[in-house]
């Protein structure tokens, strides 16, 4: 699987830009700010719907105007040509096309481009929240399978739904209005239910996908970093779950009762305390945790093997993902940088963003891009 072109209108920086690609490795290079990330974010937009570095579609659109386009013609693992088109509406809804033809939903393009994108803004999933490691967990759970993007946006709903409720009853209980806070009650617990019966979807298949990707990062953290340490994920939560506790029947009757477990203290704060959304994933090197205690070169090290081992997860599904790493060398020492380098150099196909062409290691020589003053040409 490969990106053939690229194609944006009013995307970033670009008011109109196309740029054909080829199997293998390719670099845009450029100075800063020129546009080099805005040309692989697009890509990986096409692969995800989401951006690796802000959180909604806003800032995705060019200044001035109302929409922005891109499209993406990708090869298929089955030598099977496919157009991608995705028009970015902030405020509205977004629209997708394939081939040409419309699609109910964007979420329909999910698992036509698979990507694995190496960033800067990989370093807070081992030293930042426990929300960008969440976001790790189920963007790649969406690569896997695009129907989790469905259960996903179902949990957020009932989540919204569940803590709007909360805080309605929290108020009527505040202003002793019992009658209306006991409706609100009676009502908060068939949202219980929905919670738990979304949540159980969502947190056995991040249980499922950890237990596949615990000998993947320690393989690759110990490739990156030559042995020294052992890297090691464990599924940090909100509920107390028990050694064989896997099904989603007993994952949602644990969620179920620990919600009304908590039940009161909700209500006075008004927010969920139980779900996915609280959970995390602890990140350890030997017997301590890697936040808090890994040097800045072990926390690189654990970032990048969580994205090798995401990669290699992929490929072990069936068609290589896209590798695209964005400005990450200039971030590295050079022993990681050329490991790097070779680890990644027989990939299909490597997208490669860098200031200057010298940060580029030499395993990775191949086409091309000059990017400029939002102009890319090939050198």
């Amino acid at each position: 699987m490969y990106v053939t072109a690229l194609g944006l209108l009013d995307f970033r920086s670009y008011q109109q830009a196309e740029v054909q690609l080829t199997p293998g490795v390719t670099s845009f290079v450029g100075p800063n700010g020129h546009g080099k990330t805005n040309l692989v974010e697009a890509i990986h937009y096409t692969a995800t719907l989401g951006s690796h570095r802000v959180a909604n579609d806003a800032p995705l659109v060019r200044a001035g105007a109302i929409r922005a386009i891109v499209r993406t013609e990708i090869r298929s693992q089955y030598d099977r040509d496919v157009v991608v088109e995705l028009e970015i509406n902030p405020g509205k809804a977004n629209r997708a096309r394939v081939n040409r033809s419309p699609v109910p939903r964007p979420r329909e393009v999910l698992g036509l481009l698979r990507t694995v994108l190496f960033a800067p803004e990989d370093l807070a999933l081992v030293k930042g929240d426990p929300s960008e490691r969440r976001r790790f967990l189920d963007e790649l759970l969406t690569l896997r399978a695009p129907r989790m993007a469905g259960v996903r946006q179902d949990y957020d709903r009932v989540l919204k739904q569940r803590n709007s409720l909360l805080r309605s009853a929290s108020q009527a209980r505040r202003q002793n209005r019992s009658s209306a806070a006991e409706s609100q009650l009676r009502t908060l617990e068939v949202w219980d239910s929905n919670l738990a019966r979304a949540g159980s979807e969502l947190l056995a298949t991040r249980l499922e996908l950890l237990e596949a990707l615990r000998p993947l990062v320690s393989s690759a953290y110990d490739a990156v970093a030559r042995g020294k340490g052992d890297a090691r994920l464990e599924y940090k939560s909100s509920v107390l779950l028990e050694p064989g506790v896997v099904s989603r029947e007993q994952l949602e009757e644990l969620l179920l009762a620990a919600v009304r477990e908590k039940r009161q203290d909700e209500l006075d704060r008004g927010v969920s305390l139980v779900g996915p959304h609280r959970d995390d994933v602890v990140l350890g090197l030997g017997d301590l945790p890697a936040k808090g205690y890994a040097s800045h070169g072990e926390s690189w090290s654990f970032a990048l093997a969580l994205r090798l081992a995401s990669y290699d997860l992929l490929r072990a599904d069936g068609g290589e993902p896209v590798l695209i790493l964005d400005d990450v060398f200039a971030e590295l020492d050079s022993q990681r940088r050329d490991r790097l380098a070779e680890l990644v150099a027989p990939a299909e196909q490597v997208l490669v963003t860098a200031a200057v062409g010298a940060d580029v290691p030499g395993e990775l020589s191949g086409a091309r891009f000059e990017v400029g003053e939002g102009v890319v040409q090939r050198a």
